[in-house]
């Protein structure tokens, strides 16, 4: 067999079925089209509606290598040999076309005659009573003792409880002895690694229905799937993936970095594995457009980044170091994945400001944690084998303060020989979120078909015209009332959905609104309310202002043009504000959202820091400066990569055709965009930014106005600065000034305020304190009114000067019923096992709050000062059990 590269074995593949008149995919985005899915998991994930029947294939044939992420069990990356998040699939697909004898066939045919693989080593498992599956691989002189059958459980497919569904073959290569357990009845389904699957040929012929019965398909199906990384470590005749020239040069990078070699140590070897993996699966999570948040893909991006950044400080690295794996990346997969070239510069940014980010905080959390592991060794708990689990409240405040994913939590806890209270994690972020209302956005929908599918099947797709005309003559194509197609609407004032057969009025996409308008025919008066794209069809919100509309009609639609008109300015300023951007902070810059509507843009943008005022007016003065040079935009039909060569700009996570619709201003900017423009730049009329904010992990918004409603917007912030003048007695030459003088004014009061309050409670504090002996230590209790936390503290400090070992306890009520609480110990109470902390966690979750800190000071507080009793004495009670 020849020792091949992966990149050969990926070429290979796709080659050998194209010459098997496969169409050729590029790889899809890792965000799938499908609701229910938070990654692409599998090679037939994109053509899912082709499987359910619910769109018909432009081909029958096809191959794809796939970029895919799974993270059910990112725990097991990097301690065995083939667990991966970020891995590249390998699949062939059919529908209604070749089936189990050519699939199999073929399969056979790539495996020993393209890449050498030895046919003395390949077997086969079937579905027990697939006679079909059985003869294909006895065609192939397959002898039957390679041919393993198995139940439904090892050898069907299911995707969901109803629907597609089929026996399945794998194909395994037995690797040798020196792989095996050495059990006597060792062979292909056992969980040592000699028998290896390396090809899963999925047949896909039945429909499951409800009763679980298994009806025939009207068209039988073809779906496999093989990992390049598994089938590159059999080929290269290596023990793991890791081992393959897909993993080897980032392991290199990273053990030069660290001094170290691969494979001295089992520690070092899972920090470096875990790293390499991660940082694959973190750059083309990025490329395909997700960002680091907290839920969804977002929130899995971020879990990704911190574990491998946690692992690089276990092998000694120190600051950021992720993004110096750009290159290598690039080196080895920039040719197959243009976009880690076209998106490096921002990739690179968001991974930098996160990581940076996670910096700050792990040395404290890693405290945070080793403090707790050290309190569950000092309780006994290991010695005397009780549970050694670790607060849920630990837990929930590395996630919530230090930014610890919760799997990162455990993983380190079970380092420890730990486990972690997850039911009281789960109660801590359940009383959070009820605290912020916020609930998950998470939809958890399944793909099906709806009336938008059927219509789609049924009638042709919609011509839009709008690019050149307001208004134009259609049919009426159909109707749609309640979720059902109806034949006419009569009601007046009903609200429903209508198709034409073509339309001026824009769908709303790429973050543009829909138009509105009229529709008007010989018996009915129509108007649009919005419109949205549902699979070809643009599909209009309509209301019935008169008459009666049937399927047939013929109509004239008219688009509300000076709606329109704002809409397009506001569309155009973004390419410029998008180019403007990316000249004044750096190429960095992309797209990461938008909203278009008739009174404001809103462009939100990759960017680690708020961006200063005069960033701020030199991106203003960029674009203002387009607009009044009035140049012509350019509007042209591309092939899509003729676009990318030259330089054409994309939004960030959208899916584009074969066939682009490119928007230029030459000279300056060119995009790729379906949306509607201005003729020429001087139509957008003055732009002004309004707003610039966070709204993510390096992710800023810009808010801005076009037109007239610059004009608005400046005709109102003089109107105000106008009042404002009023109210202080000055004007533009010394509002600034005034402002000054009445901010140091305020301040001086403030202190002035601070001191006094500061002196009397210094003078009556023996007054002011409870004092207690507690088994020789003196605790001081004080409630105040409005006092401040600063007060508090110069009060303690002279409080703990008197006394020794002490403990001073301040509450302070402020307005209506929030209470402060503060706790200071000295150097004396602390050694006789105080914790200021631990006591005012505690005592703050009585006051339905919370709070923390050191062993020597701690502060928190909340709103229910009607327990502050209950939670001094908490303290008091704590202070006992000392």
């Amino acid at each position: 067999m020849q020792n091949r590269s992966g990149k050969e074995i990926r070429e290979l593949f796709i080659e050998f079925w194209k010459e098997k008149s496969s169409a050729h995919y590029p790889s899809f985005s890792l965000i799938p089209d499908d609701p229910s899915l938070l990654f692409t998991i599998a090679g037939m994930v994109p053509f899912k509606m082709y499987y359910l029947g619910l769109k018909t294939p432009p081909s029958t044939r096809a191959v794809t290598c796939q970029k895919c992420v799974r993270t059910n069990d990112i725990e097991n990356v990097g301690r065995t040999a083939r667990h991966h998040t970020f891995f590249e699939m390998l699949g062939n697909f059919s529908w209604g076309d070749y089936f189990k004898k050519e699939a199999i066939a073929w399969s056979w045919e790539f495996l020993t005659a393209c890449i050498g693989l030895d046919p003395s080593r390949l077997y086969a498992s079937i579905y027990k009573d697939d006679t079909e599956a059985l003869d294909a691989w006895r065609a192939l002189r397959l002898p039957e003792e390679r041919i393993k059958r198995f139940d439904m459980d090892e050898n069907y497919w299911f995707m969901s409880e109803t629907g597609p569904c089929g026996p399945c073959s794998e194909i395994y290569y037995d690797r040798g002895e020196k792989y095996g357990c050495g059990a006597p009845d060792c062979g292909v389904g056992c969980d040592c690694d000699r028998y290896m699957e390396i090809w899963n040929l999925v047949f896909t012929q039945y429909d499951r229905q409800k009763d679980g019965s298994l009806a025939p398909l009207p068209r039988k199906n073809i779906d496999t799937g093989m990992g390049l990384e598994r089938l590159t470590s059999v080929v290269q005749g290596v023990d793991t993936d890791y081992d393959t020239d897909l993993f080897m040069p980032l392991i290199r990078h990273t053990c030069k970095r660290a001094n170290i070699n691969y494979g001295t140590s089992a520690k070092n070897d899972l920090s470096v594995r875990v790293i390499v993996d991660h940082i694959r699966a973190v750059v083309f999570m990025l490329s395909d457009g997700v960002l680091p948040s907290n839920d969804g893909p977002g929130y899995v991006l971020r879990r990704l980044l911190r574990r491998a950044a946690r692992y690089g400080r276990l092998l000694g690295f120190e600051g950021e170091f992720l993004c110096e794996y750009m290159p290598v990346l690039i080196d080895t997969m920039g040719d197959v994945y243009p976009d880690l070239v076209e998106n490096r510069a921002t990739i690179e940014e968001i991974i930098n400001v996160e990581e940076a980010r996670f910096d700050k905080t792990l040395s404290q959390g890693m405290d945070i944690f080793d403090s707790a592991v050290k309190s569950l060794r000092s309780s006994g708990a290991f010695e005397t084998g009780g549970e050694n689990i670790l607060s849920g409240d630990v837990a929930f405040t590395l996630y919530d303060t230090f930014g610890f994913p919760f799997e990162l939590t455990c993983e380190m806890a079970f380092e420890e020989g730990i486990n972690v209270d997850k039911e009281g994690f789960d109660k801590a972020m359940q009383a959070q979120r009820e605290r912020a209302r916020a609930g998950s956005k998470q939809k958890k929908t399944s793909l099906s078909g709806d009336i938008y599918t059927e219509l789609a099947n049924n009638i042709p797709a919609t011509v839009f015209t709008g690019y050149d005309k307001s208004s134009d003559d259609a049919n009426i194509a159909a109707l749609i009332s309640g979720g059902e197609s109806v034949d006419s609407i009569d009601e007046s004032d009903a609200e429903f959905e209508l198709v034409l057969s073509a339309t001026p009025f824009y769908a709303e996409r790429g973050g543009e609104v829909g138009d509105t308008g009229t529709i008007k025919t010989d018996r009915a008066v129509i108007e649009v309310l919005n419109v949205t794209p549902k699979g070809g069809l643009s599909i209009h919100s309509a209301r019935l202002l008169s008459g009666t509309v049937a399927v047939g009609d013929r109509a004239l639609s008219e688009v509300d043009d000076e709606r329109r008109s704002a809409i397009r300015r506001n569309h155009s300023a973004t390419h410029l504000l998008h180019e403007a951007l990316s000249r004044v902070l750096g190429r960095h810059v992309r797209q990461a959202g938008s909203l278009l509507n008739d009174t404001f843009l809103r462009f939100d943008f990759t960017h680690h820091e708020a961006m200063t005022q005069s960033q701020i007016d030199e991106a203003e003065n960029i674009v203002n400066a387009q607009a009044l040079a009035n140049t012509l935009l350019l509007v042209e039909e591309r092939d899509r990569e003729e676009a990318r060569s030259l330089g054409a700009k994309a939004l960030f996570d959208e899916k584009y055709g074969a066939v682009v619709r490119v928007v230029s201003v030459p000279g300056f900017s060119v995009e790729l965009c379906g949306g509607l423009h201005v003729r020429s730049t001087g139509d957008i009329g003055l732009f002004k930014i309004t707003r610039e904010e966070g709204i993510g992990s390096g992710t800023r918004r810009i808010t801005a106005v076009t037109g007239m409603n610059s004009l608005k917007t400046l005709q109102s912030n003089s109107a105000l600065m106008s009042r404002v003048f009023g109210v202080l007695s000055a004007d533009e030459t010394n509002i600034e000034s005034r402002l000054e003088n009445i901010i140091d004014e305020n301040k001086r009061l403030q202190r002035t305020i601070k001191e006094a309050q500061a002196k009397e409670l210094t003078l009556r504090a023996g007054d002011v304190f409870v004092k207690k002996e507690i088994k020789g230590l003196t605790l001081l209790t004080g409630k105040f009114s409005g006092a401040s936390i600063d007060s508090l503290r110069e009060l303690g400090d002279g409080a703990k000067a008197k006394h020794s070992p002490v403990v001073v306890v301040m509450a302070s009520v402020q307005e209506g019923l929030d209470c402060a609480l503060l706790v200071m110990a000295d150097d004396a109470a602390v050694k006789r096992g105080v914790n200021a902390g631990s006591l005012v966690k505690e005592a703050t979750v009585i006051l339905g709050g919370r709070g923390g800190g050191k062993a020597n000071t701690a502060q928190g507080g909340g709103k229910d000062a009607g327990k502050l009793d209950e939670a001094l004495s908490k303290i008091e009670s704590l202070l006992n059990a000392v």
